[in-house]
This record gives structure tokens, sequence and C-alpha cells, in this order.
């Protein structure tokens, strides 16, 4: 039995003495639970567990499963040292051993561990020196980045680089110098005298010259390998410790005839081995470093320097002291410093970085900014709304770091594969020992050979490294497309979709009403539209505003409406420039007895068959026109449509309006299967029927009015608008309001799960085709061997091939971003 530890949790929702003893009792039934105490007032659960029986999120799950919420926080820290998945485990396991430490999430591709956790049982500062004392750098936290931290982590980066450049000249000079050495005429150089006196003076030699380069080599891989073993763990450092060591103490023992001959001279091997495993280490890190340049891009946005108007004085600050209600002057040129609303000046601002967008937004008073987007040449005064860790760029760093940070499930296969793999390859070299040596009588030296080069070749890594590098290079990609992944799950979910399902009001259509068509009777159609626009003004209802700002667009000053009254659900009379007018719909006009002659009535009729709304005017008790509204469609709907029906999935509409009006939109943009007069709180239900029927689904929506569906669906995609983009809402979230947009997003998911699965087949190819040729598995037909070096050079170059091969994912265009390009400029190139 292990020994108990006592968890504190704060919980929240209790309200009375029943809710604590039902906590007390649910809590007692858990098997290794052996003490419950409920504070109802300080709003706390006390437990004592056996941890070799039941884990700390086990007993939370317990408490949220009751409808309570337990209080836990979350962390992002940065380390140093990763080399392999087996450090991730390891650090895994020593951070999980603290009480208090609800779940970790190391990512070995971003050097990221994010540690969710009680903060009333663990803090930082254990964190802290659990990771050091497995061995590993604590860089800081993650979270509130700022260029200087980027800066200071680059320079580290640096540092690390330069010093593993310097061990691998060094090592290679070295290994050159060896490999020469063993074809010097000693006779013909040193006397014979000597020669004979020192029989074995090649090889004093080759010790005197390997053992300096051999020691700063090797020593990271041996202190590596000393903290894994000190730590009770078998890591890659452990491996290739033993390949090098073996190969260095055989000829340490040749040398001086001890047990073996000097035939077994692997100074150069063993020197050689120990820089091809450095270089791998470099070229490996050199490309992870740029596998979060996406997150970097995101940071240097951020300016650091505002003007706060402050007691009627300009005052320079840094820009992580502005402060909500701040009003802050950003002149031309210069980065607005945070969220906020333009209270004085006009400009136009750059705000491609954030929303995609290439053409500069104009802004004035009453107009939101967003922090990290460029004024270009004017000044403007904002009073600021969201500042720090609380603007959208805050907010789209944080994101983007979380779901770089997670897991989808062929990674967590791959992981699990990876523990059973450094045991497994002791086992082969192991076996190519005894059988070559005891079985097939070799040759100790070729015995030894197939050893070191067996344990040299494995290489995890890049098992280890197939997943992460990808996310987070795809999921950084998506980024500065405007398109916010939400983690690893999602990417994985979206690439199997069958059936995509839109919203149509405010997805399909821009969401807002608008005159489409005017047809006058016996009526000029500019009067006709001025006198409705004028007699709908007074009115709050979306058709009159739709009407009103159609006037303006045209050029009409609205007359003054007098005797104003409007009808609920049927429309409005008044009085303009001593005309009666009246606007509504047929149940107005029968209520005010005004005859349809059957033109206008064939009319009218003809716009509701299209799906328009039919707006009936009278003037002075006489039909003189209809003006048809409808909400428009989006110019991207007919594309977007077109591009999922060509990847061969289904698409759907869900409305609420009638069949014959939601046939129609369909029919104009494609869809062939719609889902009409269903209800806003409806629409989850539809989602989830598709996903009975078999079907893995895609929702689409505009943000939180689709929230239900969004969550019900297999992957919801909720879209955005710049900085009303409702970042909490769905699992992907599109910062453009263009449905191509969510098309690249499954293009994209599709892109990184198949080069993920690339990833993971080379991995696995490396160690299938190499481990069995280094044990010696060509040899007895073919007379093929592997010699150590280069099983050092192939283990460099798996991790490498796969780290290169997410990296490629930067420069991925998905062909509905090249289509947008094409519709916007009119190019068709």
């Amino acid at each position: 039995m292990a020994e108990e530890r006592i968890a504190e949790l704060k919980v929240e929702g209790m309200m009375c003495a029943a809710c604590t003893s039902a906590i007390e009792k649910a809590l007692q039934n858990l098997d290794g639970v052996s003490w419950v105490r409920v504070n109802l007032g300080g709003e706390t659960a006390t437990a004592k567990y056996d941890p070799s029986k039941i884990k700390l999120v086990d007993i939370e799950k317990a408490i949220r499963d009751l409808g309570y919420d337990v209080i836990d926080q979350q962390t992002v820290l940065k380390i140093g040292g990763m080399a392999c998945a087996m450090c991730v485990g390891a650090i895994e396991a020593a951070l999980r051993k603290l009480d208090g430490v609800v779940d970790v999430q190391v990512n070995l591709a971003a050097e990221k561990a994010r540690v969710t956790y009680n903060p009333g049982m663990v803090g930082l500062e254990d964190m802290k020196k659990a990771i050091i004392e497995s061995g590993y750098q604590f860089i800081g936290v993650a979270g509130e980045e700022t260029e200087e931290a980027a800066e200071k982590e680059r320079e580290l980066r640096e540092k690390d680089l330069s010093d593993k450049k310097r061990r691998i000249i060094i090592g290679f000079a070295a290994s050159i110098l060896l490999m020469a050495m063993m074809y010097i005429p000693l006779h013909r150089i040193i006397p014979s005298g000597i020669s004979t006196a020192v029989p074995n003076l090649m090889s004093l030699l080759m010790l005197v010259v390997s053992l300096p380069v051999f020691v700063y080599v090797s020593h990271p891989i041996f202190k590596a390998a000393t903290r894994a073993l000190r730590n009770r763990t078998l890591d890659m450092d452990v491996m290739y410790g033993m390949g090098i060591g073996v190969a260095y103490a055989s000829s340490i023992l040749g040398t001086f005839g001890i047990v073996l001959t000097p035939d077994f001279m692997f100074y150069e091997t063993a020197v050689m081995l120990a820089t091809f495993l450095t270089l791998g280490r470099y070229l490996e890190a050199n490309a992870k470093g740029r596998t979060s340049e996406a997150i970097r891009k995101l940071v240097g946005l951020q300016p650091r320097q505002a003007t706060v108007l402050r007691d009627g004085r300009q005052i320079e600050v840094a820009a992580v002291e502005v402060m909500v209600d701040d009003l802050v002057l950003v002149r031309p040129g210069e980065k607005v410093p945070a969220d906020g609303l333009v209270v004085e000046g006009e400009s136009y601002v750059d705000e491609s970085m954030i929303t995609g967008e290439p053409v500069p937004a104009f802004k004035a008073a009453g107009e939101k900014v967003v922090g990290g987007t460029m004024n270009k040449n004017g000044s403007l005064t904002f009073k600021a709304t969201r500042v720090g860790k609380d603007t959208v760029l805050a907010g789209i760093i944080a994101l983007v770091q979380e779901a770089q940070g997670s897991r989808p499930a062929m990674q967590r296969i791959a992981d699990r594969i990876v523990a059973y793999f450094i045991p497994t390859i002791l086992a082969i070299a192991a076996a190519a020992f005894v059988y070559w040596y005891f079985v097939a009588h070799n040759t100790l030296l070729f015995s030894l050979t197939a050893l070191i080069s067996v344990l040299v070749v494995a290489c995890p890594c890049a098992l280890g490294l197939a997943s992460p590098t990808a996310i987070t290079v795809g999921i950084g990609r998506g980024a500065e497309l405007g398109i916010l992944v939400k983690s690893g799950e999602a990417l994985e979910a979206a690439e199997k979709l069958d059936v995509v399902a839109f919203d149509k009001t405010g997805t399909l259509t821009i969401g807002r009403p608008d005159v489409v068509d005017l047809f006058a009777w016996e009526m000029d159609e500019r009067k006709l539209l001025r006198l409705a626009a004028s007699a709908e003004k007074p009115s709050e209802h979306p058709l009159a505003e739709a009407v009103v700002r159609r006037a303006k667009e045209d050029g009409f000053d609205l007359l003054p409406a007098e005797q104003f009254e409007a009808f609920p659900g049927k429309g409005v009379v008044a009085r303009i420039a001593g005309m009666s007018v009246a606007a509504g719909n047929r149940i107005l006009f029968d209520e005010m007895d005004i005859a349809m002659p059957d033109g206008l009535l064939q009319k009218a009729i003809g716009y509701e068959e299209e799906g328009k709304t039919a707006m009936l005017v009278a003037v002075d008790g006489k039909a003189s026109g209809v003006l048809a509204i409808s909400d428009r469609l989006k110019d991207s709907s007919a594309y977007a449509v077109e591009e999922l029906k060509k990847m061969n999935l289904e698409v759907v509409m869900i409305t609420g309006d009638n069949p014959r009006s939601a046939a129609r939109v369909a029919e104009k943009i494609g869809i062939q299967k719609t889902l009409s007069e269903v209800l806003p709180e409806e629409k989850a239900h539809e989602v989830r029927r598709l996903k009975e029927a078999g079907s893995r689904v895609g929702f689409v929506g505009d943000g939180i009015n689709d929230a239900p569906a969004l969550a019900e669906a297999d992957v919801g995609i909720a879209i955005g608008s710049g900085t009303d983009v409702a970042i909490e809402t769905g699992d992907i979230v599109l910062m453009k309001d263009d449905l191509l947009d969510a098309v690249a997003a499954i293009q994209l998911s599709r892109k990184v799960i198949s080069r993920i699965k690339l990833n993971i087949f080379w991995a696995f190819a490396y160690n299938a085709l190499l481990v069995p040729v280094a044990a010696g598995a060509l040899y007895p037909l073919y007379g093929i061997t592997f010699r150590p070096e280069l099983a050092g050079l192939a283990m460099a170059l798996s991790s490498v091939t796969v780290v290169t091969l997410s990296l490629l994912l930067k420069r991925y265009i998905p062909p509905a971003t090249k289509k947008k390009a094409i519709r916007i400029t009119g190019t068709g190139g």
C-alpha cells in the first residue's frame, strides 16, 4: 500500500447540507478513499486517498458527475533538455507524482508541459523542483508572452545549437584524424627500437588523441543517460550511452590486451558515433525551433509602447501598463496597443495580421480597434476596453498554444508503443550478440559490432515527434490563414467528416435583410421607395431598417412621418407630405380594404415563391407597388458548397424557413438536402439525428447563437468576424466571415492528419528495416553488415526526416484558400 495523500479541493455549486452529504457519500464509495470531509461554508472537500488505487482526477470526476464544479488551474511550463518520447514520459511521471497535479501533457516539439493542478495542494515552485530533479531545464512559464521573453528563449536555443555545433566540428575532425592514423606506416616514421619497446604504440596514440575528444563530445549523452537511470527510466540516451560506451571500452581493453585483442579498435567508431548522435540532435533541435514560428510571429505583433492621455497630458508607458478605460493615442505608423473603441480621429488600420483581410479597414468614432494591428495614415484616440491577457491577440496566442500541446488519438497509440520500444531493442541487441557469438560461432568482433549497431540505429524519437511536430506546424499555419484550430483532436475529427451542415441565417446568408427587388404600379419607382422608406423610418422592425437603408444608399432625403402607427405582424401607416402611405403585408391590405391589381398581386406572389418577403405599398388607399426583401446569400456560399461536394462531403442546410423558401435558397447554392422549419433550439437535435444515422457531422454556424449545435457536432466550426470572433464557441474558429475558410479548415485537417500518418509510417519504416539489418539479418545471404557509425547516421536522419516533413506544412495553401484569392482578385491563375 502506497503512502496515503490528502486532497483539498475547491468546490463550487454547493447550496445546502444535502449537497455536502451527496459529495461525502460519493467519495466514500470510491475504492481507495479512506476519509472524507466536506465544508459547506469554505466550499472545500477534503479526502484522504491511496494513490496506488485511485487518482486525484478520479476524485474530481466523482464530484463533477454530481453537477458540482472543482476549481483547478492550468499552467504551461517551458522545458529544456528533452530529446525523445521517453523524456516526455519521464517529465509527465515526475509531475504526476506531485500531490495536487491532476493532469500533465508534454509536447516534445514545442518543449512545453501543460499542467492541470489544484493550487491549494501544489505550486509552481514544486513543479520547477520536480523538473530540475528529473534532469531537465525549467525555462519559465508560458502564457503572458512578451517579445523580450521570446528573445531570451531564442538566445538560449542559439546557445545550445552553438554548443552542439562545436562538438560536431571537433568530433568530425578527430574522427578523420583517427581514421588517417590507422593507415600511417609507423615503422617508417618512428625508430624501430621504440616500436619494439611499445608494441601497441598506434593503439596508445589513438587512445591519447581520442580520449579528450570522446569525453567532450559524448559528455551530454552520458550525463542524460545517468539522469535517466537515476530516475529509473530507460530512454534513448541510455541506449546511445551503452552503444558508444561499449565501443570505447572495448577499444581500451583491446589496447591493453585485457580480455580483448588489438583487433577490437573502435576509437574512431566511438568518436564518430557520438558525433553523429550529436549531429542528429543538432538538426532535430534546429528543425524543432522552426515549428513554432507562427507563435513567435503572433507574439511579435504585440506592441511594446503606448501613448496614454491622462490629466490632459500624453504619457509614454509600456503597452502592458495600459488599463481599461484609458484613452490611448495611436499615431500613423504605430501599432494599436490594446482593444478598444475609437472616440476621436479617422484612419485606415491594417488588420491583416488578425483577420487576414488585405485591404486596410477605415476606422472612425465608434469603430472597434484590435491590439496588434497597424495604424496607417491618420491619428486615432480610442478608449481601451480589453488589455493584456484579455485582448483578442492574446486570446489567439493562448488558443494556438493550447492546441499545439494537444495529442490526437493516433499519437497516443504511438506513445504506448514507445513505452515498449527500448526494452524490445535491448532484447534484440542482446539476442543478436548471443546468436552470432554462441549459436553461429562468429567472431566476438562481429558479434560486438552487431550489438553496438542495433543499440544506436533504433530511434523512438521519430515516433515521438511524428504527431507533435505536424500538429504544431499545422495549427500554426492555420492561425496564419485565419483558421484557429483548438486541438489536435479537432483536426483528427475534421479529417473524418462525412456531412457538413450549415446554419442558414448569418452563415450562408449575410444575416441582414435587404431590399433586393422593387416593382412600382402606376408610379415612379424612385418616388415609391422614398415614400415607403419615409413611412418606415420610425419603425424598429428589421424589414423597415432594410427599406430605410436602401433609400439612403440611393441618396434619398427622407420626409418626416406624421400620424405614424405600427400594426405588429402586419405593417405601418403614416402621413407623408400630406399623403397616406401604408406599407406591409396582404393582411394589412385586406383590413384596410385596399384592392390589389392582378399584375401587382402576381408580382408579389412571384417574389414570395423565390423565397423573398413581399412588402406591399399603398398611397392614398391605392396599391402602388411591392418591395422584395431578402437576406442575401454570401458571395462565398456557392463556392464553398461546390468545393465540399468535390471533396465527396454531403452538404446539408438547417433553417427555420418554410420548405418552399428553403428549397429556393438551397437550389441557388447547390445544396441538395435541406432541413426546414427547424427552431433554433432544435438545431442540435437535428445534428444528433444525422450522427445517429451513422454520419460524422461538422456543423458550421455563426458563433454563440448556434452553440448547442456546434457542441453536438463531431466538429463545430464557428464563423467569426474579426474582433467579434466567438473564441469560446466551436472546435474550429474562423477569423473571417468567408465560408471558403470552413472548407480550407477541413482541407488543412486532412493535410495535417495525412502528414502525421506519413511521419508515423517513416518512423516505423526506419526501425522496421534498419534494426534487422543492424542485427545482421542480411549477412548470411548477402554478406551485408551495418557499421555502427553508419547506424548512428541513419538514426540521426530518421528524426530529421520526420521533422522536415512536418515543416513542409508551413508552405501548404488549402485549395479553397487559392480559390478565394482567385475570386477576390478576379484572376484566373
